[in-house]
């Protein structure tokens, strides 16, 4: 188009000197210009079209170009074509060169050698999509440098959450320590309470908190994330792997908290910078000038996209993390370092363990519920159900000197007196066997026991051999006799003094009758 107006200028008679100060072109070049003109006759007739005038310059007025500069690496153009076929990278080929040539080398002249030799490729074409109101949120997490814990005041790793609506660009964004499943959950449930609504769909990438196995067609999403998505009625919808493009607008809203929020605060505390966070959310990051949709994302989400996002449920969603466990031999399974117990005969198996905030409930491979705890609220402590336990085992796990005399007591008075006795032992302590005794009751029944209880104190022989035998021989039956006698004492003891044996032998040194 400048030289189309050099032209009409030339052919209105103006010179040369008037030309250069209206075209902004140097002299030489209105000079050259008018050389050209006057030889292909374009200052006569019809002035061409910038169209006519660019293919009429093109074929009869080539270009001026640079002279060409030599490169100093180009005599090594082979070498260096090679070892980018191989995959080296521009510092290793430098090293390579300096190494092989003794001479130093230039980075820029390497690299830009070997970007000359990469074949052009034409630019990608891509297509910005852009939906409704609420039918879409995209989410993310970025590391967020270090921020002070408010529990112990040291410096912790620390991530942002960020939620962003596809269509009014407004935003939730939150500071956590971890990407755990309860954390990533846990945030959902924030975003969508803020938003006081939730998108139909969430867009997200390939993390370990909600998808177990990145696939194009089939990706496998993290259990208690499909549940909280049941929960609240979205769509998962993951990111092909290694495409964190197709997400763009949270990858943007995440830089966007980093660099104009976050920078400059690092080793603030984390729950100060939360409390700021979501008020620099609405009154800045909402109300600035989208540079997409030319819109302040706070009054786009209030004015349209809030009246569209699905409504919440009646109860917020109770934050579970599923795990697959193995029930040990001792018929608990470990969650979290606490103990929860599991019905005996399915020792040996694979479990589901689903862990809420207050319940803790295991499932089998077939989904089938097999037992609900309280959630332990520390490590190391056990959650048990007796019926989970085999059942001959119970006895002697739950049994204590208090429940032995009240099941003595409910079986009649001679078995309670019998069942203290033994209990009152001393040194040996025989608990176990009045558990022994009870058990008996089980066998021949409270009235037989109770009878034979009273014949072993009858006789003066409290003990379980003594019963097992009354028992066998049916002597319970039998009416009593008279008592046994007073046992013999079967210690040794001595009719004269020890003074008396020490005079005798002294005497009878002495040659002296004792």
């Amino acid at each position: 188009m400048d030289i189309q107006e050099v032209i009409r200028l030339l052919r209105s008679g103006a010179s040369d000197r008037e030309i250069v100060p209206l075209v902004r072109l140097n002299r030489r070049t209105v000079v050259r210009y008018r050389r050209w003109a006057q030889e292909h006759g374009v200052l006569e007739g019809p002035l061409l079209s910038a169209r006519a005038l660019e293919e009429k310059l093109t074929a009869t007025l080539p270009a001026a170009r640079p002279p060409q500069q030599c490169s100093s690496v180009d005599a090594y153009r082979a070498e260096i074509a090679a070892w980018r076929t191989q995959g080296l990278e521009i510092a290793a080929i430098r090293g390579r060169l300096e190494e092989l040539h003794g001479a130093p080398i230039s980075y820029s002249a390497v690299w830009r050698l070997a970007r000359g030799l990469a074949p052009a490729r034409p630019p990608e074409a891509f297509v910005r999509v852009e939906v409704p109101p609420g039918t879409e949120g995209q989410v993310d997490f970025g590391y967020a440098g270090r921020t002070a814990d408010p529990a112990t005041g040291l410096l912790r790793k620390t991530w942002v959450f960020v939620l962003v609506l596809s269509w009014s660009r407004h935003l939730y964004a939150e500071l956590v320590f971890d990407q755990r499943v309860e954390t990533w959950l846990l945030c959902h449930r924030h975003a969508f309470e803020a938003f006081g609504g939730v998108p139909e769909r969430i867009v997200l990438d390939n993390l370990k908190a909600a998808i177990l196995r990145a696939s194009v067609h089939d990706p496998a999403v993290q259990r208690a994330y499909r549940e909280c998505a049941l929960h609240y009625g979205f769509r998962i919808d993951p990111n092909p792997p290694r495409q964190p493009h197709l997400k763009g607008k949270v990858e943007s809203g995440v830089h966007y908290v980093k660099r104009n929020f976050l920078a400059g605060r690092e080793g603030e505390r984390c729950d100060e910078l939360n409390r700021k966070l979501g008020l620099w959310t609405r009154h800045v990051a909402g109300q600035r000038v989208h540079g997409t949709t030319k819109d302040r994302p706070y009054e786009r989400f209030q004015a349209v996209e809030q009246a569209a996002l699905l409504p919440l449920p009646p109860t917020p969603y109770d934050l579970a993390s599923w795990k697959q466990v193995i029930l040990h031999r001792d018929c608990y399974v470990v969650f979290e370092g606490a103990y929860y117990s599991a019905p005996y005969r399915l020792v040996g198996q694979r479990l589901w363990i689903r862990a809420g905030t207050r319940t803790v409930e295991l499932f089998t491979a077939d989904h089938a519920l097999v037992a609900t705890h309280d959630r332990a609220p520390r490590p190391g402590l056990r959650q048990t159900l007796l019926a989970h336990l085999p059942p001959h085992k119970v006895p002697g796990l739950v049994a204590s000197r208090e429940t032995c005399r009240t099941q003595a007591a409910s079986i009649g008075p001679a078995t309670t007196a019998l069942v203290a006795e033994l209990l009152e032992h001393r040194p040996e302590d025989r608990l176990k066997v009045a558990q022994r005794v009870l058990g008996l009751a089980a066998q021949v029944g409270d009235g037989r026991l109770e009878q034979a209880c009273a014949r072993a104190l009858h006789y003066g022989t409290p003990d379980y051999p003594t019963l097992k035998r009354i028992l066998a021989a049916r002597l319970d039956q039998a009416p009593l006799g008279a008592p046994a006698p007073a046992p013999r004492p079967t210690g040794f003891r001595f009719a004269r003094q020890a003074s008396e044996f020490v005079a005798g032998l002294w005497a009878g040194t002495r040659g002296e009758q004792p």
